[in-house]
């Protein structure tokens, strides 16, 4: 499985996440509920965001550094992106899966997203910033990204504070299983 591309994406399609533990063993991980980021009219960002974003600070680009994305997102004390996971999620890229939206401030890499679209769904994986607001104007224009790409369902995985200020809900699996289909039927592509 380590690095077989078919298997590694049938794990996500249905439902499962690679994660490394804290022993850098990598396995896959399912979740009873799932965060998900709305894509509709409940989408929503703070005032003061609206501001930055209304200044023009950041562009965006798709893939311009991937790997500095995948560098960014684990350079943290405590990471689940072990090397292996490093590796994998480059084979992914290679394949057309794995992509990093980002943010730039002039040749600065501001900020990013790494995830993996498959069909009509986008899993985040982890998200990043060198920049202050850099990750968070990622976060709205990739939102504006999915849905002119008519995408079902962007998954966070896991709830935390951060994503709750942008509208982001958690599903039950069984709910989150019949979306994930939906968007799996559905002929999207993300970049």
């Amino acid at each position: 499985m380590k690095y077989d591309v078919a298997a590694i994406i049938e794990g996500y399609a249905q439902g499962y996440f690679l994660m490394a533990d804290e022993h850098n063993h990598l396995g896959w991980y399912g979740s009873r509920d799932r965060t998900l980021i709305p894509l509709d009219k409940s989408f929503r960002y703070p005032k003061s965001l609206r501001r930055i974003l209304n200044q023009g600070r950041f562009t965006t680009a798709i893939n311009r550094n991937f790997t500095a994305v995948i560098e960014g997102c684990a350079n943290r004390d405590t990471t689940w992106i072990s090397e292996d996971l490093k590796q994998i999620y480059w084979k992914l890229y290679q394949a057309g899966y794995a992509h990093s939206f980002e943010t730039w401030q002039g040749d600065n890499l501001a900020g990013g997203i790494l995830g993996i679209a498959i069909n009509g769904a986008f899993i985040g994986e982890s998200m990043f910033f060198q920049i202050p607001d850099g990750s968070k104007v990622a976060m709205v224009k990739l939102v504006e990204h999915l849905r002119d790409r008519h995408f079902v369902l962007f998954d966070a995985q896991m709830m935390n504070p951060h994503l709750e200020r942008f509208g982001a809900y958690r599903i039950e699996d069984e709910d989150y299983q019949q979306l994930l289909g939906s968007a799996l039927s559905r002929s999207c592509h993300f970049a």
